[in-house]
C-alpha cells in the first residue's frame, strides 16, 4: 500500500478498536518497526493526530480529550513526488501572474504542502526551479478576479475594452465561456452581446470589468472549441486555410520536435529538411512565427501567405540595407540611454 493508505489505516485502526498494540500494527501493515515509528511521528507532528502510547494497555490510543472530539485526517493526499511536483506547479503559476493573483489564492494549500514535506526541502526546491516567462503581459489582479468570478458564477460582465488594432475603446456586455492562458498572458472567450457572436478578449486590454446581475448566455463548450480553436495561435474565426512550410536542416532540428498546432502534419525530407503543414484562419501570428526563422523557413503555399512573408522579409532587409547607424546612435543603443 502507498504511504497515504498506510497512514489512513493506522488512524482508522486505532479509532475503531480503541487501542492497538505495536505488534498488531506491524503485522497488519507489514512494515518494519522503523517505518511504523516514522509513520506515527508523522501523524502526530505533521498531521496533528492525537495518538499516544499507553503503557498499561501496551498499545497506541487516542488522547482522552480527543476521543469524543471530531478529528479527521486531510482528505487530499499526495505522495512525496507529487508534493514536489505541486510546489513546482506553484512556481509556474507564480510566474504567470506578476502581481501574485493566482498564487495568493493558492497560498492556504501551499502552506499545507510545506508543512507536509518540511520547510527546508521546500526552500531548496524553490531555489532549484527557475521559470522564465518572456514577453509577459501583466494582467491587473482586479480584472482577473472579476472575470474568474463571473465565469464561475455564470454571470455577465460589463467591459470597457481597448481594441489595439483600431486603437478604440468601447463598452460591451459579454457572457464568459472560458479562460485561456496563451503565451504568458490571459484571454477570455465570451459571447459578445453587442456583436452577437463569440469573441476573444485579452485581459490586459480591459480597462474596466464589472459584474452584472444578469445570468450569462450559455453555449455548449463544443461550440466554443469549434469556433475558437480552429485557427492558428490566439486568432479565431474566418475561413480555414492550410499553410505548407519547409524548414532548412539547421532549423528542422528544433522545428521537427515542436507543436505549432494540434492538427499539424509534418514529414522529414530526404535532404534533412522538414516540411510542416498547419491550419490557420488569420495569418498575423503565423507570419510573426515564421519571421523569427528568417531564411531558414520557406512558405510553399498558399501563394498569398508566401507573398506576405516575402514582403515582410524584404522590408526587414531594407532597414539594414540603408546607411548604417552612426557611432553615436549605436553607442546610445548599447548603453540604453535616450536623448
Amino acid at each position: 500500500m502507498s504511504n497515504a493508505e498506510r497512514l489512513y489505516k493506522i488512524e482508522r485502526m486505532i479509532r475503531q478498536r480503541g487501542h492497538v498494540s505495536l505488534r498488531t500494527l506491524l503485522d497488519e501493515l507489514e512494515v518494519s518497526r522503523a517505518t511504523l515509528k516514522r509513520d506515527l511521528e508523522y501523524l502526530r507532528s505533521r498531521l496533528g493526530a492525537p495518538i499516544v502510547y499507553d503503557r498499561e494497555l501496551n498499545g497506541y490510543r487516542l488522547e482522552e480529550a480527543a476521543r469524543g472530539a471530531r478529528h479527521e485526517l486531510p482528505g487530499l493526499w499526495f505522495d512525496e513526488r507529487e508534493l514536489y511536483s505541486l510546489l513546482a506547479a506553484h512556481q509556474l503559476l507564480a510566474s504567470l501572474d506578476e502581481d501574485g493573483t493566482l498564487s495568493r489564492h493558492l497560498q492556504p494549500l501551499l502552506d499545507r504542502v510545506r508543512e507536509m514535506i518540511g520547510g527546508a526541502e521546500d526552500k531548496t526546491l524553490m531555489q532549484r526551479v527557475r521559470i522564465v516567462a518572456a514577453a509577459r503581459r501583466a494582467v491587473p489582479a482586479r480584472h482577473f478576479e472579476r472575470v474568474a468570478e463571473a465565469l464561475l458564477e455564470r454571470r455577465r460582465l460589463h467591459l470597457r475594452y481597448l481594441t489595439r488594432t483600431r486603437g478604440e475603446v468601447a463598452e460591451r456586455d459579454v457572457s464568459p465561456q472560458r479562460l485561456v492562458h496563451y503565451r504568458n498572458t490571459w484571454y477570455l472567450d465570451a459571447w459578445c452581446h453587442r456583436a452577437d457572436g463569440l469573441r476573444r478578449f485579452a485581459l490586459d486590454a480591459m480597462e474596466q470589468a464589472a459584474l452584472l446581475d444578469q445570468p450569462a448566455f450559455e453555449l455548449p463548450l463544443e461550440r466554443v472549441q469549434a469556433e475558437m480553436d480552429t485557427g492558428y495561435g490566439i486568432y479565431a474565426g474566418g475561413t480555414r486555410r492550410w499553410a505548407t512550410v519547409v524548414f532548412a536542416a539547421q532549423a528542422a532540428a528544433w522545428v521537427g520536435r515542436e507543436v505549432w498546432h494540434p492538427q499539424q502534419q509534418g514529414r522529414w525530407l530526404d535532404d534533412g529538411r522538414y516540411e510542416l503543414q498547419l491550419p490557420y484562419t488569420d495569418d498575423t501570428e503565423l507570419v510573426m512565427d515564421l519571421m523569427r526563422h528568417g531564411g531558414d523557413a520557406e512558405v510553399l503555399s498558399p501563394p498569398e501567405l508566401r507573398a506576405k512573408v516575402a514582403e515582410r522579409l524584404r522590408a526587414a532587409a531594407a532597414v539594414y540595407a540603408a546607411s548604417p547607424a552612426s557611432d553615436s546612435t549605436a553607442s546610445a543603443a548599447a548603453s540604453g540611454s535616450t536623448t
